[in-house]
């Protein structure tokens, strides 16, 4: 039963709370209205006929629980850990006994003390665990492993399904722990990029079955002050972002360069939003109305036919336009609409794996459409679509620096597709649609695992071609401000020197005042053979092995396709030759150096 329709059926409540209920609904999200739901359903459950007490009563009943909950989670960028706060809060309203711990923290032996444990892992580069994770992943793949025949557990997945290891650590997780004789409470769950609505569902799943493998005890009477309302914090997040406005949208890439690279500063003024250098911004986008109008236009659809969107009705261009991702494909999608449009080119796609991930990474959403035309309604197209997510972007600046304000490093994705540039949705939004002193919504995604070193005495060196240099703008900011006298070694590569030197004047000035100890650049274009930023650490083999026994800490940011892992190899020769190692021992001094967080990446 919806809250629309309690005022029309006999209901305990009056018209005031209904009202309330209705607004508070409104301005919820699937993950908040489950949580509500969550909390509620506990407290019906902590207050017998006996024992109820009156809505004004300063006594509320909270049953005991005899068992506890361990919440685990497994996170590279701040999603998973995002997803295990959600699912510690409802058991908390629910009474359960919980303990909220990262991976990285939680020492693997402890599971044979444990009664019940979730798990909430996302997926890192190429079907990898998180930094935090290396240790109990392989701890739980490994010999040493306990039986865990007295372990409930649960295990949900964050990942995306583009990608071909998609939720493996989650699947690896469920593997492991199932071959150890442990309890699965609920079928793992592996949630895609919009994961809001499933994940929220799953919790309320998972929580019922806690509930009913933990033994409760008495209730216990808890005195809430006379008078007073426990009112929660209001917090900007991915669920209610900042307002925050455009200050500077300035192309910093050469007229003769053919990349258009932007620096975005934003202000959050007001905002009581901070930050920290490695953390991300959350940017939510409107897509291009032209192109949803094109789409529109292809597929004979009426703009204004009325489509719901959680419990809301919106003029079909205003959903595509405000509520779904229309401009990169996706498996799914090739797949669905290979099926209802009867393409032959789109099915023997669908039946490669590896080819369809391929189309699907470099098609977009209108150019899928153009294969084959399909007579849809407007209900059918907005089934298959992703609901829009926002973009994640490396902060650009220490805070020490610049304040209240936020600064990127954007790239607009555009390329040619036969007569027409395609462009990227959140990359031409910030750069192109919106106007300065415009609207963009934001929030801080903390990322603790691309963190600069506590001690400032310890050397940095930083690798991030391209766009990848923006976090170590933030970095060196930061180091800067700070004072600190550890030495900084940034490694730097685009196409061309007088075109795609992003920041040239900056990192020429910290060079010149000694912040920056070295810059090793590598410019493909400038000469007959290309050459990057890994031939560069090769080359510079023994420093950089130098550096490393000194205790430096290596960070590399930007593309995970090609670039970190040429970097990676490039770290293991020098690792190799300059430590005399073997292949495997080189190995195992970089996993070292990841576990203890001298290895991070930030790479996508």
């Amino acid at each position: 039963m919806s809250i629309n329709q309690l005022s029309a059926l006999a209901s305990p409540l009056n018209d005031q709370q209904i009202d309330q209920l209705k607004l508070a609904a409104a301005e919820s999200s699937p993950q908040q209205l489950a949580w509500i739901s969550g909390y509620f359903w506990g407290l019906s459950q902590s207050q017998s006929p006996a024992t109820a007490v009156a809505p004004t009563s300063n006594v509320l009943a909270a049953a005991k629980p005899a068992g506890q909950l361990t919440i685990i989670y497994a996170s590279q960028t701040g999603n998973a850990k995002g997803v295990a706060e959600a699912l510690q809060q409802q058991a908390q309203a629910q009474d359960i006994a919980v303990k909220l711990i990262s991976a990285g923290d939680f020492k693997a032996k402890n599971l044979t003390k444990e009664t019940h444990v979730i798990i909430v892992a996302s997926t890192h580069g190429e079907g990898e665990a998180p930094d935090d994770a290396i240790e109990l992943h392989q701890f739980l793949q490994s010999k040493k492993a306990p039986k865990l025949p007295d372990l409930h557990y649960a295990v949900i997945g964050l990942g995306d399904s583009s990608y071909e290891f998609f939720c493996q650590t989650a699947k690896d997780f469920d593997q492991s722990l199932a071959k150890l004789g442990a309890q699965p409470m609920l079928e793992r769950l592996d949630c895609d990029v919009d994961y809001d609505a499933a994940a929220a569902e799953w919790q309320l799943q998972v929580l019922a079955k806690t509930q009913q493998t933990l033994s409760t005890g008495e209730a216990e009477v808890v005195q809430l002050p006379v008078g007073q309302h426990q009112v929660a914090s209001t917090v900007y997040n991915k669920q209610h972002p900042f307002s925050a406005s455009l200050s500077v949208s300035q192309k910093i890439t050469g007229r003769g360069s053919d990349k258009d690279v932007r620096h975005i500063e934003i202000d959050l003024e007001q905002s009581g939003l901070t930050y920290q250098p490695g953390d991300a911004l959350g940017v939510w986008f409107d897509n291009d109305p032209q192109l949803a109008d094109t789409i529109l236009a292809k597929l004979s659809l009426d703009t204004e036919a009325s489509v719901d969107v959680d419990g809301v009705a919106l003029s079909l261009r205003d959903a595509l336009i405000t509520k779904y991702e229309i401009t990169a494909s996706n498996p799914q999608f090739v797949t669905k609409y290979a099926e209802l449009s009867g393409s032959k080119k789109l099915q023997k796609l669908v039946a490669d794996r590896e080819k369809l991930r391929e189309y699907s990474a470099k098609t977009q959403i209108i150019d899928v459409l153009a294969e084959k035309k399909a007579t849809l309604t407007a209900p059918q197209f907005i089934g298959l679509l992703r609901r829009l997510t926002p973009r994640l972007y490396s902060i650009a600046s220490s805070q020490q620096e610049v304040g209240e304000e936020v600064h990127l490093t954007v790239g607009v994705v555009e390329y040619q597709q036969g007569d027409v540039q395609r462009q990227g949705g959140a990359s031409s939004f910030l750069a192109q649609r919106l106007e300065q002193g415009g609207e963009v919504k934001v929030f801080v995604e903390t990322n603790n695992n691309f963190k600069l070193p506590a001690d400032d005495n310890t050397p940095v060196i930083m690798i991030g071609p391209g766009t990848g240099i923006a976090p170590f703008r933030a970095f060196v900011q930061e180091r800067d401000n700070r004072e600190a006298n550890g030495k900084n070694w940034l490694f730097f590569g685009d196409r061309t020197f007088t075109e795609d030197f992003l920041y040239q004047v900056e990192w020429q000035k910290y060079l010149k005042a000694g912040v920056v100890t070295r810059i090793d650049v590598a410019f493909s274009r400038d000469q007959a053979e290309k050459v990057y930023v890994q031939q560069r650490i090769l080359e510079q083999a023994a420093q950089v092995w130098l550096w490393l026994q000194q205790g430096a800490h290596v960070y590399v940011c930007g593309d995970v396709t090609h670039m970190a892992k040429d970097v990676h190899h490039a770290l293991l020769t020098v690792i190799e030759q300059q430590g005399n190692q073997t292949p495997q021992q080189a190995e195992q001094y970089l996993n070292e150096l990841r576990k203890t967080k001298r290895y991070q990446r930030d790479v996508y």
